[in-house]
């Protein structure tokens, strides 16, 4: 009797963690987020990754709606209009490459998120740190 509530107890266990296995597989794969182009972004709905540099002068941010309206240009110069509810993002101005995660609605890409970055504040430091230069 033992051993067959053992193997009882041993299924159902195996059972179990095949089902977290596949729980967290299709949980992982739901979260992927692809990065594709501007024109891949504009003939899906689907939530994509886009990345881009802030055309200068740009952004608009509505403080009542909280909500920050600007373009990013793509490698080539491909140009995308981008709508962001939210916070803006501290340095926006100063960034290098901004991400922004979302999906295409119409004829501005609205990001649920975004990903700023900014220049490094040690650009210009020796890359060799063994170096150090000494002050008379």
């Amino acid at each position: 009797m033992a051993n067959k509530q053992r193997k009882l107890w041993y299924a159902i266990g195996g059972v179990l963690v095949v089902a977290f296995l596949a729980y967290g597989a299709t949980s992982f794969k739901n979260n992927l987020t692809p990065y594709v182009s501007f024109g891949e972004a504009m003939k899906t709905a689907s939530r994509v990754q886009v990345a881009g540099a802030l055309v200068e002068n740009s952004s608009d941010y509505i403080d009542e709606d909280e909500e920050l309206h600007f373009v990013i240009y793509d490698e080539v110069g491909v140009e995308m209009a981008v709508r962001y509810s939210g916070v803006k993002p501290a340095n926006f101005e100063e960034a290098t490459q901004i991400v922004a995660v979302g999906s295409w609605r119409g004829d501005v890409f609205a990001a649920e998120q975004l990903l700023v970055k900014c220049p490094s504040k040690y650009q210009g430091v020796d890359d060799d740190p063994t170096t150090h230069s000494e002050e008379a």
